[in-house]
């Protein structure tokens, strides 16, 4: 195959590296985000039991706003909380303040998460059309080869034609683990995302809940 490779023509050589540079980018993408992601849910699992222990939010919220990197519940908590109290240095309901401040944190959180799925979408739906225009040069520029000769055989214009078919080969190669890639991880940034929204309507439900009250104390047990 090496072999194959090196006697392509030049096109066809820019083409399987291009595809191979794609392939390989597309994996760190791939390793990169299923670390993030998988980061993502423990995180959210650690902070809810955390949350739904009944500890006191006052409490529970400086920890997070010391800590120097904070996921992604933990920021949602941390925006709604902060505005909670501001509302409430205000003598003003918090409720609706503290869901719009959350809301701004899901948004970014989701944008982060988002990030780079669509260089694996690009890859996925581009990557077997330019291996395709790479085999159809292929077989082309092997076709021309014969132009001067009087009576083609099939040894002499097989090794061109599979040269070619190299390039669908790795089109195929670079496409399909960047679209089943894609596929489950938009699948978890929406289940993470549905997530961050729950938990964000539940904390409203009760900061409302102690509003009229003394300041948070903490979240008596877990939503039913």
């Amino acid at each position: 195959m090496y072999q194959l490779i090196m006697d392509a023509s030049l096109i066809v050589q820019l083409v399987m590296v291009i595809l191979v540079i794609a392939s390989v980018l597309s994996w760190l993408v791939i390793i990169i985000k299923a670390r993030s992601l998988n980061a993502a849910h423990r995180a959210s699992d650690e902070f809810e039991e955390r949350f739904w222990s009944g500890a006191d939010l006052s409490h529970l919220y400086e920890g997070v706003r010391r800590k120097s990197e904070m996921s992604g519940m933990e920021h949602v908590f941390s925006s709604g909380f902060k505005e909670f109290l501001r509302a409430r240095q205000h003598a003003m309901a918090a409720g609706e303040p503290a869901h719009r401040a959350m809301r701004v944190a899901i948004a970014r959180e989701t944008d982060e998460m988002e990030r780079y799925l669509q260089f694996l979408a690009t890859v996925g739906s581009t990557s077997p059309y330019i291996g395709l225009f790479g085999t159809v040069w292929g077989i082309m520029h092997a076709f021309l080869g014969l132009s001067g000769v009087q009576q083609a055989t099939l040894a002499m214009v097989a090794p061109g034609i599979a040269e070619a078919l190299i390039a669908t080969a790795l089109g195929l190669f670079a496409a399909i683990p960047a679209v089943i890639a894609y596929n489950r991880f938009a699948g978890d940034v929406d289940r993470i995302a549905s997530r961050l929204e729950n938990f964000s309507d539940e904390f409203v439900a009760l900061l409302n809940r102690q509003g009229a009250g003394k300041p948070a104390e903490g979240a008596a047990g877990a939503p039913a």
